[in-house]
């Protein structure tokens, strides 16, 4: 499409509607117009009000829409809704599909299905917030260079339609030339910036601000791209890691480079009788913890290990792991956020039922329980079955839940040399004898624990693109918020002084600076068009 030429020699986009340089009326419908001017991007030429004719004419158009990027958000938050109705798949024990479905029935299976069980790391969510940055772009560039353009262009000397029809505008017939002078002092020492063109004045300042919401617009860009940032592996980490005292564990989502080792935890309490600045917080509370600690030790990997071999670790640095203070190394940090403890041992004592007579003692590795205990003397145990976390399947059999011993459960053969042998299931607290009343029993006599630690194990490589983000997003606001784009022209017109104005927003500080303006001058204080309009309206 062909540029437009204006009257004063300057060549428009097509689809300008106020000449960019003199503010002429170009377009034939706004030119009878008696209406003030729409001066929001001072009448320039977008792209998506020109061009809609190709299918990327279509996609900019869609994009360049408020509405559009504004139903996006709205959508994206419904859906940041609910994905918090359920609990997200990351704190789920068993797979999604089998949880879903078990916990919450047809709901947790459409639930599922719709992958609101992972909404985050989800596609169709991803796309969403590619989107909103799709849409913050193209707003931005369909709005903020025809703007830039236009104020780059725009000359002091100005047509008469275009200050005829800005909310502030006055005609002064008096002329004196020393008015003129002093008005150009007020205004350079309000600090405007004055340019002078064939004896017409035009005053700026605060252009800076109209840029403040495309700024805002650029932290937001960042800020969507650090969040999804945090979806490609390596840029985001927070795994959990437990780790049991004295034992080594490859520390998560650093490819099996580096290790860590649990050398002992330490819990701490405060003493009320060391510690009285917290007695009566002791005695209100009972036991109140002081310290969560962990012993480690950081190990990396020095070369690649085969399938099945035990890697080659160097010692990289000892470090006592507490609340608020991780073990940083290599872009992660470890903090030190829970602990348990696990059942490690438990012994029982075979024994004759009728004389509580005992034969010997078995103590049981919770975690590695060996197949036959021999007793001597003809008596053993042989642990038929075990369950580490005992719960009744929908069968009424035995099973277990997990691999870690939170309930463990045994079925035991105990021989001896004057019975056949017997079966007996032994759980915590409960003793079943599937075939009938023992002679002999496995009598519980005590356990051994051990203290595990919970890590939670942090990386960020995409905080800066947030942190960047957020600040440009202020930065907008408070450009575009505590300032405003203010311009005052003054120009001789047929031996008239004619004073216009502008500005984006707090109209009245502008009245207010004009009459500042004038002060001590013949020049009369222009009107506000649009609150006299109004003033006649009421009237009517």
């Amino acid at each position: 499409m062909k540029d437009v030429k204006c009257e004063c020699g300057h060549v428009n986009p097509h689809g300008t509607v106020l000449c960019e340089a003199c503010g002429k009326v170009l377009d034939e419908r706004e030119r009878n117009n008696k209406e003030l001017l729409d001066m929001r991007y001072e009448g320039s030429a977008r792209r998506s009000q020109t061009y809609s004719k190709t299918f990327i004419d279509k996609i900019w158009n869609f994009f360049s829409s408020v509405k559009v990027g504004v139903w996006l958000i709205i959508i994206t938050l419904l859906a940041s809704i609910l994905g918090t109705i359920l609990p997200q798949e990351m704190y789920i024990n068993l797979p999604a599909d089998v949880y879903y479905k078990q916990e919450y029935g047809w709901f947790g299976t459409v639930y599922y299905q719709l992958g609101l069980h992972d909404l985050y790391g989800s596609w169709w969510y991803l796309l969403l917030i590619a989107m909103i940055g799709i849409s913050l772009v193209i707003c931005s560039l369909d709005r903020v260079i025809p703007l830039y353009k236009a104020l780059k262009a725009q000359r002091v000397t100005r047509h008469e339609g275009f200050l005829k029809r800005q909310r502030v505008y006055g005609v002064n017939e008096n002329i004196d030339e020393n008015d003129i002078a002093t008005v150009k002092q007020h205004l350079k020492g309000r600090r405007y910036h004055v340019r002078e063109e064939n004896g017409d004045l035009l005053a700026e300042k605060g252009r800076f601000s109209r840029w403040g919401p495309y700024v805002n617009h650029v932290g937001l860009i960042i800020f969507l791209f650090g969040g999804m940032l945090r979806f490609i592996p390596g840029f985001y980490v927070n795994e959990n890691l437990w780790v049991k005292e004295g034992e080594t564990a490859v520390i998560p989502e650093t490819g099996e480079k580096f290790y860590l080792k649990n050398n002992q935890f330490i819990l701490q309490h405060y003493d009320k009788n060391k510690d009285k600045t917290f007695k009566k917080a002791i005695e209100m509370a009972g036991d109140v913890v002081k310290n969560y600690q962990s012993n480690i030790v950081l190990y990396e990997r020095v070369s690649q290990n085969l399938p099945g071999e035990k890697p080659k670790l160097e010692k990289v640095k000892e470090y006592k792991v507490q609340v608020n203070h991780p073990l940083t190394f290599d872009g992660y940090s470890v903090f030190q956020s829970s602990y348990r403890s696990e059942l490690k041992q438990m012994n029982f004592l075979l024994t004759k039922k009728d004389t509580n007579q005992t034969f010997g003692e078995i103590n049981v590795n919770l975690e590695d329980p060996k197949a036959t205990y021999d007793l001597g003397n003809g008596y053993s145990v042989k642990i038929l079955n075990y369950f580490p976390d005992f719960e009744f399947d929908k069968n009424k059999e035995p099973t277990t839940k997990s691999r870690t011993p939170n309930n463990p459960a045994f079925i035991f053969q105990m021989t001896s040399p004057d019975k056949e042998p017997e079966t007996s299931f032994v759980a915590i607290k409960q003793t079943i004898e599937p075939f009938g009343d023992n002679t002999y029993k496995m009598a519980f006599k005590g356990i051994e624990t051990k203290n595990v630690s919970g890590f939670t194990v942090r990386k960020d490589s995409s905080l800066w693109a947030i942190i960047l983000g957020g600040i440009l997003f202020m930065i907008g606001v408070i450009q575009g918020a505590y300032w405003n784009h203010r311009r005052i022209w003054i120009q001789n017109k047929n031996g008239q002084i004619w004073i216009a104005a502008h500005t984006n927003k707090n109209w009245y500080g502008l009245k207010r600076e004009i009459e500042m303006v004038i002060k001590d001058t013949k020049l009369e204080i222009p009107e506000d068009q649009l609150q006299r309009e109004n003033t006649d309206k009421e009237g009517v």
